[in-house]
């Protein structure tokens, strides 16, 4: 089935997201459009036209693991204690940030104009969890899934360059995680 693009078009996407995977693999979010374009033997014009913007190519690199999130959110809502499985699924978001460099780049809000389809899709997959921890008086009811998405993508963003990344923001997560409980 055909989207609409020439046989050299789709192949030119698929390598340049291949390789641009593998660029933010090793380099971030930061990673050089030019070196994708070199690696992929098409000009920067070509990967430009793909990708308009690094946004655009953040969130197709970070496409697999948004769907994968949002996967284990639906599987885990309505299981459980509502406050485990929120949890459960919110290690997993950081841990996937920490482990797939660009990832919390991808999440991270550049502005009230532009769309963030990561973050968009990431709440409307968590809103059932929350909601029901919400219900059952686990989180505050003024919580939202894009107040602790926010909050991943700063903790992971913080501690990308420390020795050990995971461990680090693990801690920093499961530290924060008492601000977002309801006082009593």
């Amino acid at each position: 089935m055909s989207d609409g693009r020439r046989a050299d078009a789709r192949r030119n996407y698929a390598r340049i997201l291949a390789v641009a995977e593998e660029e933010v693999a090793t380099h971030g979010a930061n990673a050089s459009l030019e070196q994708i374009a070199r690696t992929a033997n098409v000009g920067s014009a070509t990967v430009r036209r793909h990708f308009p913007t690094r946004r655009a190519l953040l969130e197709a690199v970070s496409a697999h693991r948004i769907e994968a999130l949002c996967a284990r959110a639906a599987e885990l809502t309505g299981e459980g204690n509502s406050g485990t499985a929120l949890m459960d699924w919110l290690e997993d978001v950081v841990a996937y940030c920490v482990s797939a460099r660009g990832l919390a780049a991808a999440l991270a809000y550049d502005g009230p104009v532009h769309e963030n389809s990561c973050s968009a899709a990431l709440e409307k997959a968590g809103d059932p969890l929350l909601l029901r921890a919400a219900r059952d008086g686990v989180v505050a009811p003024e919580v939202t899934v894009g107040d602790l998405i926010t909050l991943i993508v700063g903790i992971v963003l913080a501690t990308e360059h420390h020795p050990d990344p995971a461990a680090r923001a693990d801690r920093l997560f499961r530290l924060a995680v008492a601000g977002w409980r309801p006082r009593n």
